[in-house]
């Protein structure tokens, strides 16, 4: 054999060699989805029904239109069911989207003075005017910060903070390994939920409501 080829041969093997490797320490690693809780102990719960009442968790991301589009149906729903469902909202900031784990700093920011549900609603309400942009929409955010009243040096300090972003990548390594691949994803009382229309969501909150 010659030698460029002999050469060529070993680098494919190391190559596969090492994949396996990293296949296999990843897997080792990566949590058992059984072992994670789709809501977590510092979830942001919009909604608290109560015992028996319907859970509904949604992993999102601010900058995702389908999100957006969803927006108003889930606002809808948390009216129409109120008292019924529990409705909980998680990070899971998309890699392809500039400002998808930017808006959901500004959101746990706020989170920390009270203020998710706010700048929830903020950020899906004005997402046409800053989503898809290819720079950072920091400064916009934090317009919204002061928009909401919330303290601007406390609110640079936290968006500063790597616990934050540590907080914002935990719900989106619990989604990883709860299968979550793609945004809205919803779970209804721990189960997944396939939407393949509109009015998939109502029913099956309708289905699990006490008779």
């Amino acid at each position: 054999m010659k030698k460029p080829v002999l050469v060529t041969a070993v680098v494919a093997a190391c190559l596969i060699v090492a994949g396996l490797v990293f296949f296999l320490v990843q897997r080792a690693t990566a949590p058992d989805p059984a072992s994670v809780p789709v809501v977590g102990a510092d979830s942001h719960v919009l909604d608290d029904g109560g015992d028996g009442a319907v859970t509904v968790v949604e992993f999102l991301d601010f900058e995702c239109e389908a999100c957006g589009a969803y927006y108003p149906v889930v606002e809808d729903l948390r009216a129409t069911y109120e008292g019924r469902i529990t409705y909980v909202v998680r990070y899971f900031p998309l890699p392809g989207h500039r400002n998808s784990l930017t808006s959901a700093l500004a959101a746990e920011a706020a989170a920390r003075q009270g203020k998710f549900d706010e700048m929830y609603q903020r950020l899906f309400e004005t997402q046409g005017e800053w989503g898809e942009a290819q720079e950072s929409r920091a400064d916009v955010f934090r317009g919204y910060a002061a928009d909401l009243g919330l303290d601007l040096d406390t609110y640079d300090a936290d968006i500063a903070d790597p616990a934050v972003e540590h907080r914002v990548r935990a719900d989106f390594d619990a989604g990883r390994a709860l299968g979550v691949g793609s945004t809205p994803t919803f779970f209804v009382d721990g189960s997944p939920l396939v939407i393949e229309r509109w009015g998939d969501l109502e029913a099956a909150i309708e289905a699990r409501l006490p008779r």
